[in-house]
């Protein structure tokens, strides 16, 4: 049999571990990213971070733990990513769109070439917060036994890597088509968060909430934008009609 290689874009993915509780999970989450190919961790405040457990669980994958980016919040994990999944054991109010393993690695694989993609996990015992949620485009559902749905952090990450190396395996070399203007591609996490910020700054301008809750609001708004698959170009013109609310030019 011959021995497969790894898939370049897999170097596109990363996977983003937030308030991890027990480093041993970190550890072998790292093992499991090694097993299927990947190797871009990034680690949001974690509890106990270097930690021998983690090496210990980590086994032959140390090189992972030893490039780990460890940061503060989750928007420097996410950052310049063009689309992010957040992994999710239940349901939430949040209107967002919610996939299996299989259908959000496809969707994924739609953006991968723009740029990079983030698969966030949340703590062990809560998971992410309504808030983290809302950076992200989609919310990763992996279905399970209803009677005994927890699921292990670092078996959830087994899982969606081994979807992501399965699903770039098979994938065919494609006809080179002409390269899209850079304008023209998926805006990133930072720039949609920039035009969040902007378009709640010039409806607040225009007394658009009123009495109505702007968290909701924007919750709501932020969902639109995540399901259009926003490009640069188009955030650009959302923030030139929001400067023009706000009677200035937008800053550069």
């Amino acid at each position: 049999m011959t021995q497969q290689t790894n898939p370049p874009l897999l170097n596109n993915i990363r996977i983003v571990m937030v308030n991890t509780s027990h480093p041993g999970n970190i550890g072998a989450a790292a093992r499991a990213m090694k097993n299927m190919g990947l190797s871009r961790l990034y680690l949001v405040n974690p509890k106990e971070y270097p930690s021998l457990e983690a090496i210990s669980r980590s086994v032959g994958a140390v090189n992972i733990l030893d490039d780990a980016v460890v940061v503060n919040d989750l928007n420097e994990a996410i950052s310049g990513c063009v689309w992010v999944a957040g992994t999710s054991a239940r349901f939430r109010t949040i209107e967002w769109p919610i996939l299996e393993p299989e259908e959000c690695v496809q969707k994924a694989l739609e953006n991968i070439e723009q740029g990079e993609i983030a698969v966030v996990f949340g703590n062990e015992t809560n998971g992410l917060t309504n808030e983290q949620m809302e950076r992200c485009n989609v919310l990763l559902h992996i279905p399970t036994n209803p009677e005994f749905s927890s699921l292990n952090i670092a078996a959830a990450v087994q899982i969606v890597c081994y979807e992501f190396r399965q699903a770039l395996v098979k994938i065919k070399t494609k006809p080179i088509r002409g390269s899209k203007h850079r304008y023209d591609t998926m805006a990133n996490a930072t720039q949609l968060e920039g035009m969040y910020g902007h378009i709640r700054d010039s409806l607040d301008h225009l007394g658009f909430f009123g009495t109505k809750n702007p968290d909701v609001m924007m919750r709501r708004l932020k969902g639109l934008f995540s399901r259009a698959a926003t490009t640069q170009r188009e955030v650009s013109i959302i923030r030139g009609i929001c400067a023009a609310i706000q009677g200035k030019k937008r800053p550069r």
